[in-house]
């Protein structure tokens, strides 16, 4: 059986023995895939220093549908990502794209999930200072689109009635319903209030042909937590999610203030 080479970006791995690797790939023909690389962990070894989070190359994949561990016997890198490593905050938001993608795609081919991944990390590398939340942000809801979880966001959820029309309102929006609420609609106390510049803002964070909105710290915190709220629950995820969670409190910040 001849490998299956594919593009692929490392989003995980961990020690299997003394030489070896388990390693969690996106790849963009067969999906999400654990492998075994064998002797990776070796000085001599055929995969270098390739092996790490977030590096994208061409993998060589031992496939067949009926193992859950793949074998892996090659990774060509193509790209070690290393302008992340410019700006905290570029590196935290590329590792939460890949976590998303890591919990939420399945082991067959979703090409437009993948490459979402690939544009959102080149996209907070050559993010300004400053610039990495917006650019995250985008990005991990532009994965959530592709993954069948795209929030509505000018049509009430329930009943289709257009919303924010009158610019100065606030909006109710609710993760449980994937969107937002019309007057008529939303309860009194609506589980997400967005004010008139949040929604804004969070109209043009998922229009890619729209410019970056300039997100303060305290409207930036507040994206990160909707679209990280929005992820959990249309992921059914209710366990710790590292990267996420250190990217969506920043944890380095409030450390060093």
């Amino acid at each position: 059986m001849a490998p299956i080479a594919t593009p692929a970006i490392v989003l995980q791995t961990f020690r299997y023995s003394e030489t070896s690797k388990i390693v969690r790939l996106a790849t963009r023909d067969l999906g999400v895939q654990s492998g075994i690389a064998k002797g990776a962990l070796r000085p001599r070894s055929r995969f270098g220093a390739g092996l790490e989070l977030l590096s994208e190359g061409v993998a060589e994949i031992y496939h067949r549908d009926t193992r859950e561990l793949q074998t892996l016997s090659a990774f060509e890198v193509t790209d070690l990502h290393r302008g992340l490593a410019l700006e905290l905050p570029r590196f935290a938001g590329a590792a939460a794209l890949a976590q998303v993608l890591l919990k939420a795609a399945p082991p067959s081919p979703l090409p437009a999930a993948y490459d979402a991944v690939v544009r959102g990390i080149a996209a907070l590398e050559r993010a300004a200072v400053g610039e990495a939340d917006s650019v995250a942000v985008r990005w991990i809801w532009a994965l959530l689109g592709v993954l069948g979880f795209e929030p509505s966001l000018v049509n009430c959820v329930r009943d289709g009635t257009p919303v924010g029309r009158n610019g100065g309102d606030a909006v109710a929006f609710s993760v449980a319903e994937g969107g937002v609420l019309c007057a008529r609609c939303a309860p009194a106390n609506p589980p997400t209030r967005l004010p008139a510049r949040a929604y804004r803002d969070l109209l043009a964070l998922l229009d890619p042909d729209a410019g970056l909105p300039a997100l303060d710290t305290a409207h930036a915190a507040a994206h990160r937590r909707l679209v990280s709220r929005f992820a959990r629950h249309h992921m059914g995820e209710e366990g710790p999610l590292p990267a996420l969670d250190f990217w969506e409190r920043q944890t380095w910040a409030a450390a060093s203030s």
